[in-house]
């Protein structure tokens, strides 16, 4: 499948190292709006959308991961990237993943949150998808978004889980769809040890989609990886700890 031209934000220091950033699955670039606007000031940051997600073209799935990292290394070609950080939350880690160790040498520090190898069984993602077709995305927002965040934040920050259960709901269906397809064939057990960039797992301690095992797993599969998990937080860690996944990524990239 041919790689689809990613609609993307470019913010910060055109001079500066370029930190890439791919979001989860029914998310769109908006999810990184606290560590675009803390980044800004040392980086050239360039949130994105996935394909078929946000202002991203999409297609027909079924979707593979190569596809997804396909349009990633396409969007750093279009850009006259040599090399990037790339830092990936859950489905953006898994396609982070591929193309640091299928392109090393495009990929300078990686940064993998929430997110894993692999994620079985396969069944649970074909139902997900094909009740996005059926259904459409908005039938599967309100659980989605439970796994998103804690119950303390919801209850503290109910607008703000509000609005991303409509990010949620206004995703594509077919490319939703398609994005749950890829993650039920993927499998990343065999990529990670090839991972050379220098690379940071972040982990949710309360994540009932990636539990911190996930990410212990994958810190000891990729050579010298570090492990941090942080508290009081589930899925969507940049969101509801921003602060401490800013603070996590910009020692990581900006370290000599």
């Amino acid at each position: 499948m041919s790689p689809v031209p990613l609609h993307h934000e470019i913010h910060g220091q055109h001079d500066a190292p370029t930190l890439v950033l791919l979001g989860s699955l029914g998310s769109t670039l908006a999810m990184w709006e606290p560590q675009v606007e803390a980044l800004r000031r040392d980086l050239c940051v360039v949130p994105v959308d996935l394909r078929g997600h946000g202002a991203s073209p999409g297609g027909p799935g079924p979707y593979a991961i190569d596809d997804l990292g396909g349009d990633v290394v396409a969007l750093l070609d279009r850009l006259g990237l040599e090399r990037a950080h790339l830092a990936g939350l859950s489905l953006g880690g898994m396609i982070a993943q591929w193309v640091a160790a299928r392109h090393p040498e495009r990929v300078d520090r990686l940064a993998l949150l929430a997110t894993s190898t692999r994620l079985p069984p396969p069944e649970q993602w074909h139902e997900r998808a094909a009740t996005a077709r059926s259904q459409g995305t908005v039938a599967l927002a309100d659980g989605v978004v439970s796994r998103w965040f804690t119950a303390s934040f919801a209850e503290r920050h109910p607008d703000e889980v509000e609005r991303f259960r409509q990010m949620i709901a206004g995703t594509d269906d077919e490319g939703y769809a398609g994005c749950c397809e890829a993650i039920a064939a993927l499998d990343l057990r065999e990529d990670a040890p090839r991972i050379t960039a220098p690379t940071l797992v972040l982990a949710a301690d309360q994540d009932p989609a990636t539990p911190p095992e996930h990410g212990e797993a994958l810190a000891e599969a990729i050579p010298d990886a570090r492990l941090q998990v942080v508290e009081q937080a589930a899925h969507l860690l940049s969101v509801e700890q921003p602060q401490a996944v800013t603070n996590a990524l910009r020692a990581h990239v900006l370290t000599d």
